[in-house]
């Protein structure tokens, strides 16, 4: 009888613990499913209508998506997005590696330039399109009147196709660097000590310790890095919006499926194609982080 009292008081607490965290975690999960599941499941649907200019849609099964095929505009902005993450991410990464190391020694004023380095991360994007923006001014901006002082003449920066690309890279690198750096440092100081030791024992030089130990020591932040940043740039759009005009020609150059969905969702008020392209958009991102986590075994030392 004692036996059964103490399984059923077992049961009973159990049972309480399970209902005490379940309360604790509904808060959470109601807002999730109200503001990011919800609103997922209503864009795949929206995916498959057409909506009329003064509201209302009808279902159309995958025209959305056949027509994004033959969408000149799409392969542009798909093309655009992965060129400005097949830069700005290993980019990012090696400059950010580099400068974390250098921060990592014992110098005069490290911690200065560690909270230089970070301003990025907490610097509005507003404001830092904006000082790009000026800085690559063609006319009046630093950068092409520092060239000129050097009797260089700078290109249009943000108005011409050849250089439009370049620069928005330029400033996606800058602006990832704070973050990516912090991330580094952490994972760099949790490297033991121990192993550079035993390396100069052995006669290891500079660059052997930093291939042979730092890098495969740090490889689990570079792969949380790796994939963080990538989701990132495959969905710019902020500096695209603050650093390019509707008006401006080199617009197409740099138009990514994220702000090609903005235009069809609010400018030509198409919802059902807007809600399309953000769709194959998740699908990419989702695809290529399951590709990543399945090839990171190879080359991930935990």
């Amino acid at each position: 009888m004692k036996n059964g009292v103490t399984v059923i008081m077992k049961k009973k607490y159990k049972n309480e613990d399970l209902i005490t965290a379940l309360l604790f975690i509904a808060p959470l999960m109601i807002g999730l499913f109200i503001f990011y599941l919800f609103p997922m499941i209503q864009n795949v649907y929206y995916s498959f209508t057409e909506w009329g200019k003064f509201g209302g849609s009808v279902f159309i099964g995958l025209e959305n998506f056949k027509k994004m095929v033959s969408d000149v505009q799409v392969r542009e902005a798909l093309k655009n997005t992965v060129t400005y993450a097949i830069f700005t991410v290993p980019i990012g990464i090696a400059i950010s590696i580099i400068i974390a190391t250098l921060l990592n020694n014992k110098i005069k004023g490290v911690g200065l330039y560690r909270v230089i380095y970070f301003l990025p991360a907490v610097t509005m994007t507003s404001a830092i399109a904006m000082i790009w923006k000026w800085m690559f001014n063609n006319q009046y901006g630093v950068i092409n009147q520092l060239l000129l002082k050097i009797g260089i003449i700078g290109p249009k920066w943000l108005t011409d196709e050849k250089w439009a690309m370049i620069s928005l890279i330029t400033v996606g690198v800058w602006s990832s660097l704070g973050q990516s750096i912090i991330l580094y440092l952490a994972g760099l100081q949790s490297v033991p000590r121990s192993l550079y030791e035993a390396s100069e024992i052995d006669g290891a030089g500079t660059f052997r310790k930093f291939f042979s130990i730092t890098l495969p020591m740090i490889t689990p932040t570079i792969f949380f890095n790796m994939i963080t940043s990538l989701i990132g740039a495959l969905q710019v759009y902020d500096l695209i919006f603050l650093m390019y005009s509707e008006t401006n020609p080199a617009l197409q150059s740099v138009q990514s499926l994220s702000y090609l969905f903005y235009r069809h969702a609010f400018v030509f008020n198409d919802k059902g194609y807007a809600a399309a392209i953000s769709v194959v958009l998740l699908s990419i991102t989702l695809l290529i982080t399951v590709i990543q986590f399945m090839f990171q075994k190879k080359w991930v030392h935990y």
